[in-house]
């Protein structure tokens, strides 16, 4: 019965290498297939350059006619902050939406509209401690301030909803008014990758250019 047990467990052991070799190979042929386009991927993404300096950008200003930005911020600049002073939130906002910028701010989706244009700008960051980990916490009539290089906005919250991340209606580009879209993943305390979102939905009520 114990010669039994030991030829189990040796078998169990050598399948168990097996395995383990069998992977190593398999993961070393992907690599070896694709090793130079995941690299590649991951050389341009981290080639976003992040300017984390708070250089005012002077030559970024509104024209009060066309409401359009002159000599908008370079993709990944950081152009002003973002703060919630319910929730002491106080975040530099870069241009850029990507995984670099994110880990250092606010980022401004690129297919939204800047404040002081008149339409809907998309602002998101991480739901982890330091960034929007309480958003879900802010309540109706709460003050969102976006300090840009050229002006100060602020914006008064007027609706929330957690919504799944497929649904992409529940952002809507539109250029009639000034809305503000901030949002984070949802909930904070999910384990791995949160399926959903909170958006807090401001007005524009007050503007203030330098």
């Amino acid at each position: 019965m114990h010669r039994k047990n030991q030829s189990t467990l040796i078998a169990t052991i050598i399948n168990l290498i097996v395995a383990i070799i069998f992977v190593l190979i398999i993961l070393g042929t992907i690599y070896a297939v694709f090793g130079k386009s995941i690299s590649l991927a991951i050389s341009l993404v981290n080639k976003v350059s992040i300017d984390t300096s708070n250089v005012v950008l002077e030559d970024v200003k509104l024209n009060s006619v066309t409401k359009r930005l002159e000599n908008y911020p370079e993709y990944g600049t950081k152009y002003g902050n973002l703060k919630i002073d319910s929730l002491n939130v106080d975040l530099p906002l870069y241009y850029g939406d990507t995984l670099p910028i994110l880990r250092n701010g606010v980022g401004h989706s690129s297919g939204s509209y800047f404040p002081g244009e008149g339409g809907t700008i998309v602002c998101m960051a991480h739901n982890t401690k330091g960034y929007l980990y309480d958003l879900s916490k802010i309540e109706i009539g709460a003050q969102i301030i976006i300090e840009t290089n050229y002006g100060k906005f602020t914006y008064e919250v007027y609706d929330t909803k957690i919504v799944h991340k497929t649904e992409v209606d529940a952002i809507e580009i539109q250029n009639e008014e000034e809305i503000l879209d901030l949002y984070t993943c949802y909930p904070v305390n999910t384990f791995g990758h949160a399926t959903q979102r909170f958006i807090a939905y401001s007005k524009l009520v007050d503007k203030q250019f330098n």
